[in-house]
């Protein structure tokens, strides 16, 4: 069994088909997928998503590229959301200086509000982080002040530095179908570098179609590409590789599937 550990099976892309892209996902031995709030909305979508079918739990967070145009009232939701038991995460926050669509200081505000709810609430944050490793791991390792952080980098593409700094400080990294990519020889390798109890496998679908289905739609059927990968670049087999980053979320995420 496999676990998607970020989808955002709220999106559009799945309308009118989410209903069969979770009978694929299962018939492709996945066992559970994390759906990921990225607003205040999406978050209430995914919530809904997480109580009508059971192979989803969801997250509740505000993205730093929609954090901009959040309100009082959003992060109001963020926290009420947060409480409820369908909801096995915060996130997904972090940081993101690709995209000019949050001033970088409402960004790393809304950051640390993730962080500081994650605390309270004893449920994982997920990390965005996109051409911003300093600004994240500045903000990380302030949270670590108070403690090992229980968090996810998710899709992890950065480097062997911020990798071993992350892990240093209690965090998992995920990745998604990125390592799947011809060229990307450095990532592979740096995932054979990761203790096998940090790590996590992920679709971050409707985005980031593994080889050998690129540029098309995204789901976590796929999410067994990137495990198959994973396994290769690490010397091992597919389920053993499958047993340990299922373990892996069931432990962090809490879940009983």
């Amino acid at each position: 069994m496999l676990i998607d550990t970020h989808a955002h099976l709220d999106e559009d892309a799945f309308t009118g088909d989410l209903a069969g892209t979770l009978e694929r996902a299962r018939d492709a031995g996945v066992g559970a997928i994390v759906t990921i709030g990225t607003t205040a909305a999406s978050s209430r979508r995914t919530l809904e998503i997480a109580q009508q079918f059971p192979m989803a739990v969801a997250a509740a967070g505000v993205h730093p590229n929609y954090a901009a145009v959040a309100t009082d009232d959003d992060w109001s939701a963020i926290e009420a959301l947060s409480a409820h038991p369908r909801v096995k995460a915060i996130g997904e926050t972090g940081l993101d200086r690709y995209w000019d669509h949050t001033p970088i200081e409402v960004q790393v505000d809304w950051f640390r509000r993730h962080l500081a709810l994650s605390r309270r609430s004893g449920k994982p944050f997920i990390v965005h982080c996109r051409d911003a490793e300093a600004d994240v791991l500045a903000e990380l390792t302030r949270a670590y002040a108070e403690g090992p952080l229980n968090g996810v980098m998710h899709s992890f593409c950065g480097s062997l530095a911020t990798a071993a700094r992350c892990l240093d400080m209690g965090m998992h990294l995920s990745f998604a179908g990125m390592l799947t990519y011809k060229k990307n020889e450095d990532l592979r390798a740096l995932s054979a570098t990761v203790p096998l109890d940090r790590l996590l496998v992920e679709t971050d679908a409707p985005y980031l179609s593994p080889a050998p289905h690129r540029g098309k739609r995204n789901e976590p059927a796929f999410v067994k590409f990137t495990a198959q990968c994973l396994a290769e670049a690490r010397g091992m087999t597919l389920s053993d590789i499958a047993d340990a980053t299922t373990a892996n979320a069931k432990r962090l995420f809490q879940l009983e599937t």
